[in-house]
């Protein structure tokens, strides 16, 4: 694709080096693996179950790919960082302490053998990001990442589409997109949609892409958005924005217009396509069923209800598949308290508090409104969606987020700087 946005580089030139003062000289190189890794980072947290795929799956095979990813990023991340080179950060500690207290729930095996196995993915995953942290700088080179990987994810989805419209719209799903070539279900394609339109429009405000790059990446993932009918990302997109923009409004005249125009859109929108509106939000769910929430309250009661002991309480039942009673949880918080228990979703709770509370402080910019935007999706979705616990596209989110909240890296002389001889005192200098 054209444009500053697709090349994963600095704004204002490669980021092979960074010349801004303070910054910590970086080898040649690490940049364009550090994307590599990125992008098996995402690819393993694109799951293994989903729709029926147009060739079909095993699903051991999905899982030896996804696994394979993640053991290539760890590889990789410690191939360009042998010397361990860490960056101190708040998240990638907590999601530490997240993992102990997933290895001592999973320890006692309630949840079986795959809970352990579930512990060493999230222990890779961990490194990785913790590997990673030596290239966080605040700057926006992992939100080029996340929306190149994302997009990349987003054409494999329209490519299914195109091939076999049928597969991709089952009837399995009420009509709604799902991914024919790898299976994705609908709120996976809504999700990855909403995250990359969002990053972008705030790229375009900041003019640190070009417009119809923005267009490319914009107007297709709305469509496929739309065709998802995912109501958590379309409300994450919507609100995250407003309040991304709104951290922009006191200092850009751009983000001043767009959120004007926007305000005015949408109470258009609402006049005259209202019952257009109400029908897609709907889905043509009856209104028991959409307060219910369809049916994911049942769920959460009855989990709420089923007894447990004072362990179970504090440290959960171990990681599992983010289900009870055979039924998704389809709850974050509900998730984590049954796999975790209330340490880890006091763990969870801190991570979005630290990273919105860093947010908060930061003086506004376009780093500090992208990370906003992020803090604020996963937050909202994770009323409907689990993810926050475990290793998956949520915490890549959040990884994002942490990175563009840090601040850039002190400088690290290569070598002391040599004192001109005319500077050393007379009885220091070599006699000869």
């Amino acid at each position: 694709m054209s444009g500053d946005l697709m090349r994963g580089g600095l704004p204002g030139g490669p980021d092979t080096a960074d010349t801004r003062s303070g910054a910590e000289p970086r080898p040649a190189g690490a940049p364009r693996l550090v994307g590599t890794i990125w992008g098996l980072l995402i690819l393993n947290t694109l799951g293994s179950t989903g729709a029926k795929t147009i060739i079909p799956l095993p699903r051991s095979l999905i899982q030896l790919v996804t696994m394979g990813a993640l053991v290539s990023a760890f590889a990789l991340a410690l191939a360009i960082n042998l010397r361990l080179r860490i960056r101190a950060s708040a998240f990638v500690l907590l999601l530490t302490l997240l993992l102990v207290t997933s290895v001592i729930s999973s320890a006692h095996l309630e949840s079986g053998f795959g809970a352990l196995f579930r512990c060493f993915r999230l222990t890779l995953f961990v490194g990785t990001l913790w590997l990673l942290s030596r290239w966080w700088d605040g700057g926006l080179t992992f939100v080029r990442h996340h929306i190149r990987m994302y997009f990349a994810v987003l054409g494999s989805v329209a490519a299914g589409l195109l091939v076999s419209p049928g597969a991709a719209m089952p009837g399995l799903y009420g009509g709604r997109l799902v991914g024919a070539l790898w299976p994705l279900t609908p709120p996976q394609i809504g999700q990855y949609a909403a995250v990359i339109i969002g990053l972008t429009v705030l790229l375009v405000l900041g003019r640190r892409v070009d417009r119809t790059s923005a267009v490319v990446v914009i107007v297709p993932s709305l469509v496929l958005l739309a065709l998802t009918h995912t109501r958590t990302a379309t409300l994450g997109l919507i609100i995250g924005l407003l309040l991304a923009i709104g951290s922009l409004v006191l200092t850009s005249a751009a983000a001043r217009r767009f959120f004007s125009w926007t305000v005015l859109c949408a109470l258009v929108a609402t006049v005259a396509l209202g019952s257009l509106l109400q029908a897609w939000f709907l889905r043509g769910q009856s209104k028991e069923n959409f307060s219910s929430l369809t049916g994911r309250a049942k769920v959460w009661d009855a989990l709420l209800a089923a007894p447990r002991t004072t362990v179970e309480q504090w440290f959960g039942v171990g990681l599992g598949d983010k289900s009870f009673g055979g039924l998704p949880i389809d709850n974050s918080w509900l998730a984590v308290y049954n796999e975790q228990g209330v340490i880890g979703v006091s763990l969870v709770a801190a991570i979005i508090i630290v990273l919105g509370g860093v947010a908060l402080l930061r003086p506004p910019s376009l780093s500090r409104a992208c990370a906003i935007f992020l803090i604020s999706y996963c937050a909202i979705a994770s009323y409907t969606e689990a993810g926050l616990g475990d290793a998956s596209p949520y915490l890549l989110h959040l990884a994002v987020a942490a990175a563009l909240l840090a601040a850039p890296a002190e400088a690290t002389p290569l070598a002391a700087p040599a004192v001109p001889r005319r500077h050393v005192p007379r009885w220091a200098r070599d006699r000869r």
